[in-house]
């Protein structure tokens, strides 16, 4: 007889402790928002548009608090963080955009790679001095399609590709975990940096994908996907189990594409030290925010 599989009751008792959840006012954001608070810990939505994050609170059972946080500006991350005052023990780094057409943010980053990475680097190192427990970073089995160009993040030199930037940018979540988790471990703090993916789950991610992609995709969708309250649980899982660092967590069932949380193995690829610590000081150099000569022990 197999062990019974892991599901949201599995939650620990969260009372006392503070997480962050960007991305919060729908999808996978929203389901894991509803568990955490539901496990008693005072959870903060880390939004753009805040009158949706008011509404989704608004239907939350538990302790919650909107923020107003744009990960396409790098304005809005520093002030974010600027205005952070005390412990946290969680930062979910969930929001993510998927296969947009080409873009750029506020600062002039590629939409994708500065949604989906640069800002929660910048969030992330930012708050580190704050943080008391982990991190978590969402990341997607499609980053086994990334080839992070170190020198080209923006795309500025190759002919725009939407799926192979979001896939780059899944990449560089992973990388970032692990470059982070190095930095954390070489600092002696006991502060972990792990990562989930939910599988293919029914959200508003490719909500704007058109045409005949769009109908192939929301059909493929409705056919094989889980629905969000499912599929925040490898991130639900990697935000409170004991896992050590550099963890990656994704669903148990065929492909990884729906299923209980177990840890599982990311691309070899996504496990490049040195392409980590590339990816690292291009980072820094292009947001201007560095890991912290200050984090907790």
């Amino acid at each position: 007889m197999s062990a019974r599989k892991w599901t949201a009751a599995d939650l620990p008792d969260m009372t006392g402790r503070t997480v962050i959840v960007t991305g919060a006012s729908s999808g996978l954001g929203q389901a894991t928002t509803a568990e955490l608070a539901r496990a008693g810990a005072h959870v903060v939505l880390a939004v753009r548009n805040v009158a949706k994050g008011d509404e989704v609170a608004r239907h939350t059972e538990g302790a919650t608090e909107v923020r107003e946080l744009d990960l396409t500006d790098l304005a809005s991350i520093r002030a974010f963080a600027a205005a952070w005052t005390g412990e946290l023990d969680v930062l979910i780094n969930n929001a993510g955009i998927m296969m947009v057409p080409q873009g750029t943010t506020a600062d002039g980053f590629e939409l994708q790679m500065g949604t989906n990475h640069l800002g929660h680097f910048a969030l992330t190192n930012l708050l580190l001095p704050h943080i008391t427990d982990r991190v978590v970073t969402v990341s997607s089995q499609l980053h086994r399609n990334g080839h992070v160009d170190v020198n080209d993040l923006n795309w500025e030199r190759r002919p725009y590709n939407r799926d192979r930037a979001y896939a780059d940018s899944k990449q560089a979540n992973l990388l970032f975990t692990l470059e982070l988790e190095r930095r954390l471990d070489a600092a002696g703090s006991a502060v972990r940096a792990v990562s989930a993916h939910p599988g293919i789950t029914k959200t508003n991610l490719a909500s704007h994908l058109s045409g005949f992609r769009g109908w192939v995709t929301q059909i493929g969708i409705s056919v094989v996907a889980q629905d969000a309250e499912h599929g925040a649980l490898p991130t639900l899982y990697a935000a409170t189990q004991d896992i050590p660092g550099n963890t990656y967590v994704g669903p148990d069932g065929i492909g990884q594409i729906r299923g209980a949380p177990v840890v599982t193995t990311p691309s070899k690829a996504s496990q490049d030290a040195d392409l980590a610590a590339r990816l690292w000081a291009r980072s820094a150099q292009l947001t201007g925010v560095d890991f912290p000569a200050r984090v907790p022990a």
